[in-house]
């Protein structure tokens, strides 16, 4: 099946390389000519583990080129893929569906012949409504269906969720459409994922209720972690004691310094204003989200505890810069807002991070930015792991501590066992753990 789709940032390329990867034909598309360039010279413009490969498998293969030219693509295009970014809109925190609206318009122009038009993008309910409206505004007559494919990717493993998802939906009450996006999707039958068809604004509602729940989970258990420390329980022990209830499950129960990256920030945010528009307020996601942002300038107030109450004048080394490991996503990072409270403090900081530190230096100002962590610890008044990268679950302590000014590691992601990190001399502080 020929396929286009417009966007070629996280969604759109790893959509795009995975269908290809199926057998279909697909064009990529995107206006940024400097972006498209970089994948015409088989440079991948984000870091995904496996992307790379994938992309210059299927581009040797013939079946995925990318393109700034969308009339073309569109019209060859058997289905349409609207895989553009929907930031929070500045001001009030509603999705800005500008760049979605603007695909409408050009796809409007563009389609020949029967096309379903499928939305990728995580948008409100009725956004489909309104780009049907847009495209049959434009063009009466003609034959188009518009469908939501919302996508449930988890940046750093997205090829492997593509390929083997949890569930497949399908907003679409249109049987023609149907027909398409099920020959679409076919090479996972095979993988028995199921195919949930419902209606198109179900579906939009659908991504959100995902993203706003597993947030919660994630707030949830960082609340009880903070319950804990107060009364001397192990969160550890208690996630595993409620995660191994079916009902709940044990998924997105590890404590931390709060939830960040392109999806739950923006996503909470949104349904919150959906909802209050509808007069249907969610006080549950407010009150996630609310305590979500509090809770990452915390954690920079527990790295300042640790150092005796004051870092003014010290050293601070900050061990992962990215939301999650595997990627270089820094879009509302724990760290950015840690390395605040710390910089407001009077704190000097020095970060290192596997693949995040070009992205770092666009968002964060006056970063010492290290080699390796032991660089990163060198003379350093203390050190608080950010983000668990597998490279720093394994540290050499001895080097460590002998790196460190001062032996104070803050561990916000519990990677580390507090016995084992008294033994060898360090003051350790962790999340949700006596």
């Amino acid at each position: 099946m020929r396929v286009a789709m417009i966007g070629s940032g996280y969604v759109g390329l790893v959509s795009g390389a995975c269908f290809a990867d199926f057998g279909h034909e697909v064009c990529c598309v995107d206006k940024d000519p400097s972006k498209i360039a970089a994948l015409n010279r088989g440079e991948i413009p984000i870091f995904e583990p496996g992307l790379a490969e994938l992309v210059a498998k299927n581009v040797r293969e013939g079946r995925l080129s990318f393109t700034t030219e969308l009339a073309p693509a569109v019209r060859a295009a058997e289905a349409v893929f609207i895989a553009v970014g929907t930031p929070s809109r500045r001001g009030d925190g509603h999705a800005d569906l500008s760049y979605v609206y603007q695909a409408a318009r050009d796809i409007a122009a563009a389609i020949e012949g029967y096309t379903v038009v499928v939305t990728k993008s995580t948008v409100p309910v009725g956004t489909g409504d309104e780009v049907e409206r847009i495209i049959r505004e434009a063009r009466p007559d003609a034959e188009v269906a518009v469908v939501s494919n919302p996508e449930f990717l988890r940046e750093g493993a997205a090829i492997a969720d593509f390929k083997r998802p949890d569930r497949i939906v399908i907003g679409t009450e249109d049987e023609r459409a149907k027909a398409v996006m099920s020959d679409l999707y076919r090479p996972l039958y095979l993988n028995q994922a199921p195919v949930l068809a419902m209606s198109r604004r179900t579906a939009e509602l659908t991504k959100y209720a995902a993203n706003a729940f597993l947030a919660t989970k994630i707030t949830f258990i960082n609340e009880i972690a903070d319950l804990c420390e107060q009364v001397g329980a192990n969160v550890q022990d208690v996630a595993r004691g409620i995660g191994l209830d079916n009902r709940i499950g044990a998924k997105f129960l590890h404590a931390g310094p709060g939830y960040g990256g392109s999806c739950f920030p923006k996503d909470t945010l949104a349904l919150i204003k959906t909802a209050q528009d509808h007069g249907a307020p969610m006080r549950i996601v407010e009150t996630v989200a609310a305590v979500n942002s509090q809770r990452k300038r915390a954690m920079g107030r527990k790295v300042i505890a640790a150092c005796g109450g004051s870092v003014r004048g010290k050293t601070v080394a900050v061990l992962g810069l990215t939301f999650k490991p595997n990627t270089d996503d820094m879009r509302d990072a724990p760290s950015i807002d840690v390395i605040a409270a710390l910089q407001d403090a009077g704190a000097r900081i020095r970060a290192f991070d596997p693949e995040g530190m070009a992205a770092a230096r666009a968002v964060l100002t006056d970063v010492d930015y290290a080699r390796d962590p032991y660089d990163c610890a060198r003379g350093a008044d203390a050190l608080v792991l950010v983000t668990e990268w597998d490279l720093f679950r394994a540290l050499d302590l001895p080097r460590l501590k002998a790196a460190l000014n001062a032996p104070v590691v803050v561990d916000l992601r519990n990677v580390y066992r507090p016995d084992d990190m008294k033994r060898h001399g360090f003051t350790y502080l962790s999340i949700g753990r006596a």
